[in-house]
């Protein structure tokens, strides 16, 4: 089980909850970031990687993916540590006030401050309805590729039409041993040029692209060995795989954290705009994810909430110490 130590825990690496390691680093803070996605960026990389974003201050136009690499770069002084794919479980307390947090995957963090920075909250895989889907889940069925290692020399079936699963068609054609994508339709909702790349890979016979059908049932004994298909004519067909990965969207849910005893309205966090503290002491809730009179879901409006956290955050990490207010026109970013 990993353990980690850190000032501040970020739980959400979403484009506020990066900014806010910029914010906590000008002021000395360590900070490491949880999210449930294999990838920083939260829905901006997961969703809309390609679309542009034009109210960020100081960019005309800029797509989301963009945007997350620059804040990657503005943050990287401040060396934040991450724990990617994974899901916050539990909160618990010590009685100095800081607090333990525990992941789905054993990560354990020891932090003075929680941010909760998840954006509309834990993204969840939506699930198809297939046979036995349930069964094989961590037995040859997972909803995200957190390390593409794990399906080398596999035979891999992608489910889906969306630049998810076009993306890791592509990637994975070269290291699985066989790649085939089912898709309901016969064209894709995601990006043209990776849909153009996918058909020029299933042209090449480089993979099986299998349009028109559906995944229905699944079949194994002790790990997924089959899988059947219905198409649009009702005939049935199956293929030999090892892994199943079914890419149709995620819904975004509070998960745990709704049982932390935060005050919710709504499905979100009410905070405290003097600092974006929530009800409970040293735990804040900032971005898309927090409420209060005249929220607006912006990322600048978020990336305000930030500055304002970390200014408030500052006297329980260093509670010895007085905050001053320093601009980063006059004495610049140091890293540490």
């Amino acid at each position: 089980m990993e353990q980690i130590t850190t000032d501040i825990c970020i739980i959400g690496a979403g484009p506020v909850g990066l900014f806010a390691v910029f914010e906590a680093g000008l002021l000395k803070m360590r900070c490491h970031l949880i999210d449930v996605l294999p990838q920083v960026g939260g829905q901006l990389s997961e969703i809309y990687p390609h679309k542009p974003i034009y109210d960020i201050p100081g960019y005309p136009d800029i797509t989301a993916q963009q945007l997350i690499d620059n804040l990657m770069l503005q943050i990287a002084p401040f060396n934040p540590t991450f724990s990617l794919g994974e899901r916050v479980e539990t909160l618990n307390r010590r009685e100095d006030g800081s607090y333990d947090i525990k992941t789905d995957d054993g990560t354990s963090v020891h932090c003075q401050v929680v941010v909760i920075a998840g954006g509309l909250g834990c993204f969840e895989p939506r699930k198809p309805e297939i046979d036995r889907l349930a069964d094989f889940e961590g037995k040859g069925v997972a909803y995200m590729v957190k390390n593409p290692e794990h399906f080398r020399g596999k035979k891999v079936v992608l489910a889906g039409g969306g630049d998810s699963a076009l993306d890791w068609a592509v990637f994975l054609s070269n290291v699985a041993e066989r790649v085939t994508l089912v898709h309901r339709g016969d064209t894709f909702r995601g990006a043209p040029d990776s849909a153009g790349k996918v058909f020029d890979l299933a042209k090449e016979g480089k993979i099986d692209l299998i349009l028109k059908s559906n995944v229905v049932a699944l079949t194994g004994d002790d790990s997924l060995q089959e899988i059947t298909l219905l198409d649009r004519n009702n005939q049935v067909s199956h293929i030999e795989a090892d892994h199943l990965i079914p890419l149709f969207g995620l819904s975004p849910k509070l998960g745990p954290i709704a049982e932390w005893g935060l005050n919710i309205d709504r499905s979100a966090i009410a905070v405290n705009t003097v600092d974006y503290s929530t009800n409970i002491e040293r735990i804040y809730a900032i971005g898309d994810i927090n409420t209060y009179p005249g929220k607006l879901k912006l990322i600048l409006c978020g990336f305000h909430e930030a500055a304002l956290m970390a200014q408030s955050a500052f006297k329980y990490v260093f509670p010895e110490q007085k905050l001053s207010f320093k601009y980063t026109t006059v004495y610049g970013v140091s890293a540490f």
